[in-house]
């Protein structure tokens, strides 16, 4: 087993949904087939999707319009407003119905939530899926008991892989960003992670862009949540943390 070692004490611990938690490709694979199926056009296949996930809905639904002509990813910028707005609430629609029917938690993941909360650290959610997708979701999975604050991708002014969502997150926590520990499965998060000065874990098994997350630079690499909370020590809260929040 791998044991991250990280510049301070971790003090609390920031966790994306999709692909880090939540196996939600079901889910995107059945609100975008519907949401194409109202607009005339064919289905997406799921290999595809998975590489579209992580950048918020936003970018889904572009690169699922682009992608049913298969064309380059750069005709993602070119998608219309009145065609993104229809397609758009044809989406949300969907994605109401079924949220959460086709997803499954992944293995580990109620270990390892359970194993972070026993050594004493707070834990946030942070995910660039839509907060009211994001709670629904949490809470239809039994994951919501968990967390204190969870964040959506429209819950701030940007998205990750910009660093201000962790930064706000971080805030909200109590703790400064060198130690609170981001843990996602893609190169979306290590990068906001980064930028915020976060320490960052990545799981295996998520969507990356269709890319292997061993190649992401992070501070570990694991195959299950409840390995990496394995090697975490408990929380020490000495106020320490606190003093270090920019300002």
């Amino acid at each position: 087993m791998s044991i991250p070692k990280f510049g301070q004490p971790i003090a609390a611990c920031i966790l994306d949904l999709d692909g880090t938690m939540v196996d939600t490709l079901g889910d995107f694979e059945a609100a975008l087939g519907a949401m194409l199926r109202a607009l005339g056009r064919p289905p997406l296949a799921r290999d595809a999707i998975a590489r579209m996930v992580g950048k918020g809905s936003e970018h889904l639904i572009k690169s699922a319009l682009a992608g049913v002509h298969a064309v380059p990813t750069a005709i993602e910028n070119e998608v219309g407003d009145d065609l993104l707005r229809t397609a758009w609430q044809h989406y949300q629609a969907a994605y109401r119905r079924i949220n959460g029917q086709h997803s499954r938690v992944y293995p580990g993941v109620l270990e390892g939530l359970r194993a972070l909360r026993a050594r004493g650290l707070p834990l946030a959610c942070l995910t660039n899926k839509p907060l009211a997708f994001a709670r629904p979701l949490l809470a239809a999975k039994g994951l919501d008991g968990f967390f204190g604050p969870v964040f959506g991708g429209d819950s701030f002014a940007r998205k990750k892989p910009d660093p201000l969502p962790l930064r706000e997150t971080c805030r909200a926590l109590g703790v400064a960003p060198a130690q609170a520990l981001m843990i996602g499965d893609s190169s979306n998060d290590a990068a906001a992670a980064r930028a915020a000065g976060c320490p960052v874990a990545l799981m295996r098994y998520g969507y990356n862009h269709g890319r292997p997350v061993d190649e992401v630079d992070a501070d570990g690499h694991f195959d299950s949540l409840a390995e990496l909370a394995a090697g975490l020590p408990a929380a020490r809260h000495n106020g320490m943390a606190k003093e270090a929040m920019p300002r």
